[in-house]
């Protein structure tokens, strides 16, 4: 009994004494954390774990040094070996706690809140991914070390090890599916094909990247629905990502019109227009007849957004504006089906009438630079570029 006693004095005051040092450090980490961040994450977020790693460790120390002349005690030993258990447990907290502020810290150094957070979102999407694996990785070490404690796991360890191969083979096949998934999900966060907060359009369904595992992918649908997709459908399919190089993007507003329908009128009404509303970024605007069949032309506005919500009401009030303004405005160009009796040269507005020349020369188009997505303007002329392809080379002969 003078023995436990003496145990359980060393092992308290060990206790003690591992908590006012822990303390005292992390004092002095908290006051020189008001000038870093990694010291400032540390003393917010290792500071229990690293007291519970201390307060076990001192105990263990103190038991194993006072019970020296016990060793044949059976108490001794489930003691230690509780004690040993307890440690490994706690180390692993620690190390976990020390990764994510590690994690943590990288990620205050890239900011999310600005226009061009695309960086940010990518090493966040990468960090996010890591911090899965990595306690992952240790819980599974934490786990296997605890194991090892045991005589009779040590026991089977070679028997194991010799048919590691056997039940590789066997797990690869049963959860390959899994495996894919996992794969796949590491591919997306460092391939920078897909990130968090990215706007995405899915099986049909535009919505942004809410969150990023190993196994699927979650994607916040706009009308507040959530689409759970496994990782590999990224990898495997198609899918549109409106914001991986930028957010701003371009929208169209078509419209099947009489062949009445004033083009350059209604293109400098869509000019006037947007550059009233704010959702115009002030990029793009232009108006051009892309099809002309079945007795309709048909129009395209095309217009550009800081973002894609702005641009979803951009495209919905062009739209409603310019259905508006042909109705009151020019109701002879809605889309009509007629049959014209009489010749060429009547008077009512909706007979087709002789063009007017230019003397000396052909009809020109009507239409300015608003006319054009490719040419006209530093966009345009940088887009057609870009969708030209490679230049015939000179022919050397010549």
């Amino acid at each position: 009994m003078q023995n436990v006693l003496v145990t359980i004095t060393a092992a308290t005051g060990a206790a003690v004494i591992a908590l006012l040092v822990v303390e005292v450090i992390y004092r002095i980490v908290r006051r020189l954390g008001r000038r870093s961040v990694l010291l400032a994450e540390l003393a917010d977020h290792a500071h229990r774990s690293f007291q519970v790693t201390a307060v076990v460790l001192a105990v263990l120390l103190a038991v194993r040094l006072t019970t020296v002349h016990a060793r044949d005690t059976a108490w001794r030993a489930v003691l230690l070996h509780a004690l040993v258990i307890a440690l490994i447990a706690a180390a692993a907290w620690l190390v976990a706690s020390l990764l994510l502020v590690t994690e943590d810290t990288a990620l205050a150094r890239f900011r999310a809140d600005v226009p061009d957070n695309r960086q940010a979102r990518r090493i966040r999407t990468q960090v996010v991914m890591l911090r899965r694996v990595t306690i992952v990785v240790v819980v599974v070490l934490a786990i296997g070390a605890v194991l090892m404690t045991f005589p009779s796991v040590r026991g089977i360890g070679a028997s194991v090890l010799a048919s590691a191969g056997v039940i590789g083979v066997v797990s690869a096949l049963a959860a390959q599916s899994l495996l894919g998934n996992v794969f796949a999900g590491m591919q997306l966060a460092f391939s920078d094909a897909v990130r968090l907060d990215d706007v995405v359009v899915v099986e049909g369904e535009w919505g942004r990247i809410e969150e990023l595992t190993l196994s699927y992918v979650v994607v916040h649908i706009w009308d507040d629905r959530r689409l759970i997709l496994p990782t590999s459908y990224f990898t495997t399919k198609p899918f549109q990502n409106w914001t991986r190089s930028q957010a701003a993007v371009l929208g169209t507003a078509e419209f099947d019109l009489d062949w009445s329908v004033p083009v350059q009128v209604l293109r400098e009404e869509l000019r006037r227009f947007v550059e009233g509303t704010d959702l115009w970024d002030g990029r793009e605007c232009s108006l051009q007849v892309i099809d002309a069949t079945g007795g309709t032309v048909r129009v395209r506005a095309l217009v550009s957004a800081a973002d894609a919500p702005r641009l979803w009401d951009l495209r919905c009030l062009v739209r409603e504006h310019l259905v508006g303004w042909v109705r009151d405005e020019f109701p002879v160009a809605l889309p009509r089906t007629r049959a014209e009796v009489g010749d060429a040269g009547g008077g009512l507005q909706w007979q087709w009438v002789q063009p007017r020349r230019p003397p000396g020369g052909s009809a020109r188009p009507e239409g300015g630079d608003d006319a054009r997505v490719f040419s006209g303007s530093p966009d345009a002329e940088k887009r057609g570029h870009a969708f030209g392809g490679p230049e015939t080379p000179a022919d050397p002969v010549q």
